[in-house]
């Protein structure tokens, strides 16, 4: 299911929409804006991961081999 928003965007983030559309990263201006968003629901939800992970055992310092490989993989799961 989904459901039909009306936003207003300023110029560039409109082009910036625009420009993956022609470059072929997304289908639609809809499809690019979801993508966005999903990718922020993700990075947010990673975020709560870290924040519940050093709430529990405090700074992950074992886990810098994944922080180096999780900040050099695209969030992009297409």
């Amino acid at each position: 299911m989904s459901v039909q928003l009306t936003v207003r965007i300023p110029d560039e983030l409109a082009g910036f929409v625009d420009q993956d559309v022609a470059d072929g990263r997304a289908a639609s201006r809809a499809d690019a804006i979801a993508k966005a968003l999903a990718r922020e629901q993700r990075r947010r939800a990673a975020e709560r991961d870290v924040e519940l992970l050093i709430a529990h055992h405090g700074e992950p310092s074992d886990l810098d081999g994944l922080a180096e490989h999780a900040a050099n993989t695209p969030l992009e799961l297409d």
